[in-house]
């Protein structure tokens, strides 16, 4: 630890110990469990092969474009969400709302991991629980499928034509990794058989209640997962990026062992072929609808992970002159890359699945928990040794969820750490005790009987358009208020050299104008929360409406409050929140003296020209006139000769 923090280029943040930290953190936190769960889905159900061209489209004109914007600024300045934001402080409340997002984000994401590994202590046993209808849990209506129906005897087992998964479409964004499962459960009213893994999920693990209204009991066995999940999470992040970068070598790296192992395990199997087929056979057709382009749109934007902050935050531990070209160009096509492989693996498995059934396809393909929770864990049950596959399977599940909720949860950390370092300085460890703590009190409702419901609510509201206009505000302050052309001046500094005019003309036009559509779309599609056939309260829709918001109004709040700091007219207060603080730029003298000078330069090239204004720190020649009139009360100087505000720190003068 000490010997890491020695060669460390920024001594009071830190840096990453080596670069594959953050390239693995990075893929870590981008590959999440939606990568598993929804993409072969979505791109099965979009057109097979044919779903690529839009999703390539939108990764291109979106994803890439949006990736390279956050982790530049992010290395550039050295700082996390929040206090980045010194170089527009007028839009400070858009790191707020991410902040958000990701804290509420972390109390249902920790959820799934907790179910996660309730299923892998399960998987322990030499019958999996949900391999039989001979349990407390299970009902009449029990019956099984495949190997197993022929050892039934108590119960009936289900033919190719009373299968209990209808194959419908449940929305098009994040909320479905809950959706789907519900409307599994809603089959149970349509059907007179269900099948064992659907019994466990819904009476054993769940414990299902009526509604929202009736909370019911805590889950005990699930109340000790999600603290140990959280004890976790703890462990990982006590030391910030030196402990959790050195986790992600095992975390990252780890599901794509297990998805190879699963591949190859799969494709030797009697029907995966037919399931390989079923998932990439293009139909070109599918092409002239809008919604194949709208649901690609969206599952670039959350796949990739922007405007969560967590990207911002790990490029922040990055070195100066680490090449964030290259890691931008590289992380999102390896990302995407991982949801088709994925695809291989689920869809080898399902076709495997319907082959030993005797039901098509169509009728056991799923997304979300309906597919990791029921389906995926009863084709388990009909390989042999079921238990080991079990246990890789969601041994896997439990290492990506985990990765995610390391970039989110260091996002809420380091945010306010970096914004208020006079109380938290040294004190890291301690906070995210503190914080683990609040985040496992507010988990404790979505553990209940009636837990599911809210954790719906949180789900279908908490990040289903806000993300979209953090991003927008994001990419429009960058590329019009702060200045595309002095935007690629710090990336040349950081790199070396300047990128193509290509990234201008996205960041400029291309990719708002897409950020535009994929949240009118996603509007458009958002309807009231509803869990299967279960139509909620109006009190927990306004509840979902509330949690929709309160991520964006940190915004307008933070708007008010700079401009009653500021000093001056109207516009000279405006002037001055649109204008970098005097303390933004790079975090190490070294290249801090760098980027002074090259501003320097350019002010006496384009003397006049740059109305956006700059603020430097006095301790800085660049206007020699401003400097020799002290140090005003109002706490800034105009720069009488290139029309430049400087604004004095507290210990410029």
């Amino acid at each position: 630890m000490g010997s890491s923090g020695k060669s460390d280029e920024n001594k009071q943040r830190g840096n990453w110990t080596g670069r594959l930290d953050f390239i693995l953190s990075c893929i870590g936190f981008a590959v999440g469990l939606g990568n598993i769960w929804r993409f072969p889905y979505l791109c099965y159900k979009s057109g097979g092969g044919a779903f690529m061209i839009p999703y390539l489209t939108f990764l291109i004109l979106c994803g890439v474009p949006l990736f390279f914007l956050e982790i530049s600024y992010g290395q550039f300045s050295s700082l996390s969400p929040v206090s980045v934001w010194r170089f527009c402080p007028l839009f400070k409340g858009v790191g707020y709302g991410m902040v958000i997002v990701s804290g509420i984000v972390c109390i249902y994401y920790n959820i799934i991991i907790t179910w996660t590994l309730y299923y892998l202590f399960m998987s322990f046993r030499r019958v999996l629980p949900w391999s039989t209808c001979d349990n407390v849990w299970n009902t009449v209506n029990c019956a099984l499928r495949g190997i197993h129906a022929g050892n039934s005897t108590d119960n009936d087992t289900l033919s190719a034509n009373e299968t209990s998964f209808p194959f419908q479409d449940f929305g098009n964004t994040v909320q479905e990794m809950v959706q789907n499962s519900s409307a599994l459960s809603s089959a149970i009213n349509k059907s007179t058989k269900v099948t064992a893994s659907e019994e466990y999920w819904r009476n054993h693990v769940l414990e299902l209640s009526d509604g929202i209204d009736d909370i019911g009991q805590i889950r005990w066995q699930l109340l000790l997962c999600l603290a140990l999940a959280w004890i976790l999470v703890f462990l990982c992040l006590c030391k910030g990026i030196k402990s959790s970068g050195r986790v992600v070598y095992f975390t990252a790296t780890f599901p794509y062992l297990v998805l190879l192992i699963l591949l190859v395990r799969g494709v030797t199997l009697p029907g995966s072929m037919d399931g390989i087929r079923f998932y990439m056979v293009p139909q070109w057709e599918r092409l002239l609808e809008f919604k194949v382009w709208g649901d690609a749109a969206v599952q670039i934007f959350y796949s990739v992970g922007m405007a969560w902050g967590g990207l911002v935050t790990m490029a922040s531990y990055n070195k100066f002159n680490n090449n964030v070209y290259r890691d931008a160009m590289m992380l999102p096509l390896m990302n995407c890359g991982t949801s088709v492989f994925a695809g291989f693996v689920i869809f080898s498995i399902l076709g495997f699945m319907a082959h030993e059934t005797g039901v098509s396809i169509d009728k056991v393909v799923t997304q979300g928990p309906g597919l990791v929770f029921v389906v995926y864990p009863e084709a388990v049950t009909n390989l042999p040794i079921s238990p080991l596959w079990a246990i890789l399977f969601f041994l896997m599940l439990f290492t990506i969820g985990l990765d995610s909720q390391f970039g989110m949860f260091e996002t809420m950390t380091s945010a306010f750490v970096d914004e208020f370092p006079q109380y938290l300085k040294g004190k890291k460890t301690l906070f995210t005790a503190l914080l683990c703590f609040i985040e496992f009190l507010l988990g404790i409702p979505c553990i209940t009987q009636g837990g599911v419901y809210v954790l719906q609510i949180m789900d279908w509201y908490a990040s289903s358009f806000s993300l979209m206009l953090i991003s927008l505000m994001e990419c429009v302050v960058i590329s019009w208020v702060y200045g595309i052309n002095r935007f690629y001046k710090d990336i040349e500094l950081m790199i070396g050299y300047q990128p193509s005019v290509w990234w201008k003309i996205c960041w400029c036009f291309i990719t708002p104008a897409v950020i535009l559509f994929i949240w009118a779309f996603s509007v458009s599609q958002l309807a009231p929360v509803s869990y299967g056939d279960y139509q909620y309260p109006a009190w927990a829709i306004r509840f979902g409406w509330f949690l929709g918001v309160l991520s964006l109004l940190p915004v307008p709040i933070v708007m008010l409050i700079e401009m009653l700091k500021a000093k001056g007219s109207f516009i000279q207060r405006l002037k001055i929140c649109m204008s970098p603080r005097a303390d933004w730029g790079p975090a190490v003298e070294q290249f801090r003296e760098q980027y002074i000078a090259s501003l320097s330069k350019r002010e006496r090239e384009r003397c006049g020209i740059d109305q956006a204004g700059v603020r430097l720190r006095s301790s800085v020649n660049a206007c020699p006139k401003a400097l020799e009139a002290g140090c005003p009360e109002s706490g800034a100087v105009v720069c009488p000769d290139e029309n430049l505000i400087l604004k004095q720190s507290d210990s410029a003068c």
